[in-house]
């Protein structure tokens, strides 16, 4: 998939943070890009902000699977194809495992883990057509276990698992499957909003390139699991 002109990318969870500088970085290399999120106003807000007609903004909950085969048909409506899936959406809800409370566990499963397998299950078929590409956005939180994280790191480790298997599954069909797993991020995530003295951490933008150029790379090879953290601490 060297050649990325008009290659159409599908990003859960698009609107900001992570999702919205991959979306970024993809169309900046050329492709088309659908991106989704469960307000409409926000999707579409975010389709304004990133300046381009090869935007599609999509309303899906990937908690939802029914969302998101509806989210993937529109896309290959709206391009005529879909080449690359990319999981983004996650939402991380903390507390020790004795208050954590069944409302935020079953948030954190159905969206981060259950919601990653909705994305990949609607657009699977597409990417057994194109020889696509899978990505999921993991976190370190996936390998390294910390107090109070016990259903954000059951979530994560999850990707990690079934992203990896996954691989050995499509790989059969020419389909790549990769799990990018950031430590500290700028980024919206648990209500928190960016500021300067995030300037040690690894920047959304900075997630984006290495998405082109796992894109851009040697069909031969396959990174498929990438821990990436800041060079820094702050």
């Amino acid at each position: 998939m060297q050649d990325l002109n008009n290659k159409v990318a599908y990003v859960t969870g698009g609107t900001k943070g992570i999702g919205f500088g991959i979306a970024k970085a993809l169309i900046s290399a050329g492709l088309k890009v659908a991106i989704s999120g469960r307000k409409l106003e926000d999707v579409q807000q975010a389709r304004k902000d990133l300046g381009s007609e090869n935007v599609l903004a999509v309303a899906s909950d990937v908690s939802d699977f029914e969302d998101e085969a509806r989210a993937v048909a529109l896309i290959v409506k709206e391009f005529g194809q879909l080449d690359i899936l990319i999981a983004n959406a996650g939402v991380g809800k903390f507390a020790p495992v004795d208050q954590l409370s069944l409302e935020d566990w079953n948030a954190m499963i159905s969206t981060n883990l259950t919601g990653v397998f909705h994305t990949l299950k609607a657009g699977v078929e597409q990417l057994k057509l194109n020889k696509g590409y899978f990505i999921t956005i993991s976190s370190l939180a996936g390998t390294n276990f910390f107090a109070g994280g016990s259903g954000y790191n059951a979530s994560k480790f999850g990707v990690v698992g079934f992203t990896q298997a996954a691989m050995l599954d499509l790989r059969e069909y020419g389909i790549k499957s990769t799990t990018i797993m950031p430590g500290s991020v700028t980024s919206h995530f648990n209500g928190h909003t960016p500021n300067e003295a995030d300037s040690w951490k690894i920047q959304p933008s900075d997630i984006g390139e290495m998405i082109v150029n796992l894109l851009k790379m040697n069909p031969n090879v396959l990174p498929s699991k990438i821990e990436v953290r800041p060079a820094q601490t702050k």
